[in-house]
């Protein structure tokens, strides 16, 4: 990475989520998320914690702005957790509302610019156990709730971000069951993809009137999605509607692809999609946050006999998408993260050429990031050179999209902290500064001590 080639103008930040950093689940009010609830059922208390205490962020959020600032950075992705807020979506609870509050201006005395996220993820567990997301009832839950965080932080908060990856709260949680709420439901999960669109819609509009000058946007978790072979193209499409058009299109088109309709017609709903519904969901947004980790090699083929002694070269089928049968994952001569993830720069730069030209908006990377299996030193520093390296090769993957006329303006590394990665529980690192999960103690790492230099040598 040559520290000269991303313009001066340029967005430096990290990212966060609440239920990952902030602990407290059970202090001040707030009321259990359908993360609380899976971890502690359907997770069957992930890694032997449920996120309660997580990188305890709600007591500790002056300490890590300090952190932000020492870095150097312009701006924190963080998101606001809706059952500290609205718990239960019952009453405003006053005191979840000052936290956030004292974090926004925390962030504004150390020079930070907050990128507010309403949901990422966490929804109040009893719209969950009214129908949750696959209930067209929550869109408009969520619109109430937007309104409630805007009334407090409106006018000190300019970038508004309404959903974090829908894909994931729809797909892998309705459909897989591996996030919250478990559900293996096809059409709920179908249900839900519609209706986190039309509460985003709903939050756009009255965000908008409220104050028109907000600049508003989603963040939508994409890929790169290639055909491993002749004749592969058609599942290449089939997975590419899935996972990028059937959000990017009726956000910024207003339509539904018609292939994806017809892929899902035995899963679609009847009655989904409701006079009007598309209008308010392609409401006009400022900008397009984009997430994104890896691309995909798809075929219809299995991959051919390897020895055994050599790792497999198809990953397990069992895929989150609502139609999938005989898609096959394909791994490929790449790198690879502590989460098996494949390490693809490249992909990120036809990734963003190519939003830039069939869905002109702006972007932000909001984010893009890496799980390594950090060694401490016996010095107390963690030289994660792999984090390194992937944090340059994807900075110069979004300086060669600039160069080809992508209108790229930031970049958010995932994630400050070390914290509660889902799923993973706390098995999974991605963060630039570490957290000792048994003092709680902070490190930047050697990759946050490189983005800082990488900022300071960009002004």
């Amino acid at each position: 990475m040559t520290e000269s080639r991303l313009p001066s103008s340029f967005l430096f930040g990290a990212a966060t989520a609440a239920f990952q950093i902030e602990g407290a689940n059970h202090e001040d009010g707030r009321t259990d998320s359908i993360w609380d609830v899976f971890c502690r059922v359907d997770g069957a208390v992930i890694n032997g914690d449920d996120g309660s205490v997580a990188c305890d962020h709600y007591h500790r959020y002056p300490q890590d702005v300090a952190l932000m600032k020492s870095l150097g950075l312009d701006a924190y992705r963080f998101s606001v957790s809706w059952p500290r807020v609205r718990p239960g979506h019952g009453a405003v609870n006053a005191t979840g509302v000052a936290f956030y509050d004292s974090l926004v201006d925390e962030l504004l005395g150390a020079g930070i610019d907050p990128w507010l996220t309403l949901y990422h993820w966490d929804l109040p567990q009893e719209l969950e156990d009214a129908g949750g997301w696959a209930n067209r009832d929550t869109a408009y839950r969520f619109a109430e709730y937007a309104l409630t965080v805007h009334e407090a932080l409106g006018d000190r908060v300019q970038r508004w971000t309404t959903l974090n990856e829908p894909w994931c709260a729809a797909f892998l949680g309705y459909a897989a069951g591996a996030h919250a709420p478990g559900r293996q439901e096809p059409e709920a999960a179908v249900a839900a993809a519609h209706h986190l669109m039309l509460g985003h819609g709903l939050a756009v509009e009255a965000l908008r009137s409220a104050d028109p000058s907000l600049q508003l946007g989603i963040t939508l978790n994409l890929s790169v999605i290639d055909p491993l072979g002749p004749g592969d193209e058609d599942v290449a499409r089939l997975i590419d509607g899935q996972h990028n058009r059937i959000f990017l299109d009726p956000i910024l088109r207003g339509s539904y692809p018609q292939d994806v309709l017809d892929d899902l017609i035995h899963v679609w709903p009847a009655g989904l999609v409701r006079e009007g519904d598309l209008a308010t969901i392609s409401a006009p947004i400022d900008f397009l946050g984009v997430n994104y980790y890896h691309g995909e090699a798809v075929s219809l083929q299995p991959a051919a006999p390897r020895e055994a002694s050599e790792a497999p070269t198809t990953r397990p089928t069992s895929t989150p998408f609502v139609v999938s049968d005989g898609v096959f994952f394909h791994s490929r001569n790449l790198a690879r993260t502590a989460m098996d993830w494949e390490v693809q720069p490249e992909g990120l730069t036809r990734l963003l050429t190519r939003l830039h030209e069939e869905y002109p908006v702006p972007l932000y990377v909001t984010e893009n990031g890496a799980a390594y299996d950090d060694v401490v030193s016996e010095d107390g520093a963690v030289h994660d050179e792999n984090r390194i390296d992937f944090l340059e090769k994807h900075l110069d993957a979004v300086a060669d999209a600039i160069d080809q006329g992508a209108d790229v303006r930031g970049y958010f590394y995932w994630s400050l902290l070390d914290n509660f990665e889902w799923a993973w529980g706390y098995a999974k690192r991605f963060g630039i500064v570490r957290v000792d999960y048994d003092t709680l103690e902070r490190t930047p790492k050697d990759s946050a001590l490189r983005y800082a230099q990488l900022i300071a040598a960009s002004r």
